[in-house]
């Protein structure tokens, strides 16, 4: 047997007030002139009668679904960027809106799809996210469909929620020289002479230019700068390990991503060297595996939730143009010995 829907009118009687003072109540007006006892009534009436709000009708009379669309490279299906999507989840809920979640894989052809189905609907605005930040494509949409870059750029719009790269890049190097590291840096993951006309990505670049800035602020040079393409566990490996057949006196390593150092200290345990106590190690991203190292690696997190929310927050809020920054978090962990200056 169908179950007749609660009304406003229903919850009104119960409360025995009209329905337009019901509905004041029940929408969060913020000057109802209705006492605490007419509010308290109200909604303690919604809640025995398992009130619920009828969104369609809303819809209608406020030209808004409460839906936001969010539309994904890999997010959802990969374990690195899952923040974004959490972060994102708990901003729209607090407001009062869902999320319409479409993964494309980075196909062109299914995000052109994922966007006409999400147009179809109605969303109030579109997130477009990237798992690794990086310049993202997006097809022409309609002038008035609000939209922000959730770790990706676009030159045809401006909102873009991005990790602050180059003072998370300057805060490695920093974790080293506050240590007393002046000698036997190696940076793994770039040479600036080999990799000088090759683009990687905006946030890359701008990792490194905090992370050379730092350096040449403190009066540091890397004694090797090792260059990697791909950011993998097997690269950091060989890289280090090559490198250890060369250079005996290495003290200390700035890994691009934590991936890289979880290669590094293979290579470094096999020679028989143990981090911190002969080489120190920094890296970046806070990937699940920098928790699960031995000894825990220091890293300078991605802040994924709080960009993600921070997304959502600037979609409903439909005015803040331009770079949002977030401060990517320092997470100390045990790979990083003070040596006498």
């Amino acid at each position: 047997m169908t179950t007749k829907r609660v009304t406003l009118a229903d919850v009104a009687r119960r409360a025995g007030l009209s329905s337009s003072a019901a509905s004041m109540i029940l929408n969060g007006r913020p000057d109802t002139r209705l006492s605490k006892d007419a509010h308290d009534r109200v909604n303690r009436a919604a809640a025995e009668l398992g009130y619920r709000p009828n969104v369609a009708a809303r819809s209608l009379r406020i030209d808004k679904t409460q839906t936001i669309g969010f539309v994904s490279d890999t997010v959802a299906t990969t374990r690195f960027a899952g923040g974004l999507i959490k972060g994102a989840l708990a901003a729209a809920e607090q407001a009062g809106h869902v999320i319409l979640l479409a993964e494309t894989g980075g196909d062109p052809a299914r995000e052109t799809q994922a966007i006409a189905a999400l147009l179809d609907r109605q969303v109030d605005g579109i997130v477009f996210a990237t798992t690794r930040a990086r310049e993202l494509f997006i097809p022409d949409l309609p002038g008035s469909t609000p939209v922000v870059l959730l770790n990706a750029i676009n030159e045809h719009y401006s909102t873009s929620v991005l990790p602050d790269e180059e003072r998370g890049g300057r805060a490695a190097v920093s974790l080293l020289a506050d240590a007393g590291h002046r000698t036997g840096l190696v940076l793994i993951g770039h040479n600036e002479l080999k990799e000088r006309d090759v683009f990687r990505s905006t946030t890359v670049a701008r990792r490194l230019n905090g992370i050379r800035a730092e350096m040449k602020d403190r009066g540091l040079s890397f004694a090797r700068e090792e260059s990697i393409w791909d950011w993998e566990p097997h690269t950091g490996y060989a890289a280090v390990n090559a490198l250890l057949e060369e250079m005996p006196d290495v003290r200390a390593l700035v890994c691009l991503n934590d991936r890289l150092a979880f290669g590094a200290y293979q290579a470094l345990t096999e020679r028989g060297l143990k981090v911190p106590e002969d080489v120190s190690v920094v890296s970046f991203d806070n990937d699940e595996i920098a928790s699960y190292l031995r000894p825990g690696l220091t890293t300078v997190g991605l802040p994924h939730e709080e960009m993600g929310a921070r997304a959502v927050s600037l979609l409903l809020e439909g005015e803040a143009h331009g770079e949002h920054l977030i401060e990517m978090p320092v997470i100390i962990r045990s790979s990083i010995q003070s040596v006498e200056r």
